[in-house]
């Protein structure tokens, strides 16, 4: 194969993908562990299963490409991970620490969302259709999850902003101030 070529960039991109792909099955049972919300505990164990089948697409390419997977290292993946894991050690209230793990899945999500779609656009190219399939169906799977993120997101940071709202109220009865809800202030934040 020439080198510079097409072609290799496109294998080296899979290779990306598969050690992102490996760095994420490490990464997503620690962040179900640390996420309080049972559905988005539930979001996290079923991406980990759907990232082993992400995995095996990958290693089908790679059978088809007969190259190897391995010898590619993921910075980007390396980096987000890494990001994900110091958001953890973070002191937050649950539900926070829910709404900031969410943000940092997302941030993964959409990484791979660019670089699936980057490997399908050289797939198409170089007319790798069974490739391609493969990769179809797992850049379909990165979104889904991705959308499911958001709604979870949407309740998720509900919960949180309600949390200290509540707790912002609590504290101003025990100091003897006057609660938000009477003086009309918690009210016109959630509205804005």
């Amino acid at each position: 194969m020439r080198k510079g070529s097409i072609r290799q960039l496109y294998i080296d991109e899979l290779k990306d993908l598969y050690n992102a792909e490996t760095q994420l099955t490490k990464a997503l049972p620690k962040m179900a562990k640390a996420s309080s919300n049972d559905e988005l505990r539930q979001a996290f164990e079923e991406h980990l299963r759907q990232t082993s089948e992400h995995v095996s697409r990958l290693e089908q390419i790679f059978e088809m490409l007969d190259e190897s997977p391995s010898g590619q290292k993921c910075l980007g993946m390396e980096g987000l991970v890494k990001e994900g894991s110091e958001t953890m050690k973070e002191k937050y209230d649950d539900t926070v620490m829910d709404a900031a793990i969410i943000g940092a899945a997302q941030r993964v999500e959409h990484y791979e969302i660019a670089a699936y779609g980057t490997v399908k656009a050289f797939a198409e190219l170089l007319g790798e259709n069974e490739h391609m399939s493969l990769i179809e169906r797992t850049l379909e799977e990165e979104k889904q999850t991705d959308r499911k993120l958001t709604q979870l997101a949407e309740s998720v940071n509900t919960e949180a902003v309600e949390g200290e709202e509540e707790e912002v109220e609590e504290e101003e009865v025990e100091a003897g101030e006057p609660s938000r809800k009477a003086t009309g202030k918690g009210a016109s934040r959630r509205a804005a």
